[in-house]
């Protein structure tokens, strides 16, 4: 049986996104995607991680909304982390963003399905891009909630103050 973290998430898949955020803080991407990707693809666990992922940055624009008394800008990001419009972005980041937005409105079936849909349809460099897009949103709402002294789930502010 797999060890098993908060809230019934697999500790592995904790600890592989652990990897990916430390790798990525210290400004290795490709790090963070060796991390990440190579270790959920080899257990067949990238919807599982993403979801994780997309799932936690949903309760911190949540936190950071002020419960929806505030707005959240939502922000893309391309290759080199340079902004770009939401219609410019490649497939996979706009799947990044409709995932994200059906989580942040409750609806985790549809933010499932459209990770299912994408992930069966991307090239392994469309996977990568996806997860780098849920990672450094994961830094980003971290790092944002930590400085306003807001919860953040453990397993990541340890992986961002070690």
């Amino acid at each position: 049986m797999t060890p098993v973290h908060e809230e019934g998430t697999p500790s592995r898949l904790v600890e592989t996104a652990q990897r990916a955020l430390l790798a990525m803080r210290l400004g290795d991407d490709a790090a963070a995607i060796e991390a990440a990707a190579l270790e959920a693809l080899a257990t067949d666990d990238t919807r599982a991680l993403m979801l994780l992922l997309f799932g936690t940055c949903s309760e911190m624009v949540a936190t950071l909304g002020d419960g929806g008394a505030a707005p959240v800008k939502v922000q893309v990001f391309d290759s080199e982390g340079e902004e770009v419009a939401i219609d410019d972005a490649e497939p996979p980041v706009r799947t990044a963003v409709r995932t994200l937005l059906a989580e942040v409105h409750g609806n985790t079936d549809d933010a499932s399905q459209q990770l299912e849909i994408a992930l069966a349809n991307a090239s392994p460099d469309e996977v990568e891009s996806l997860i780098v897009q849920a990672l450094r949103w994961t830094m980003r709402l971290s790092t944002a909630c930590l400085e306003r002294d807001l919860p953040v789930e453990p397993w990541i502010a340890e992986a961002l103050l070690d």
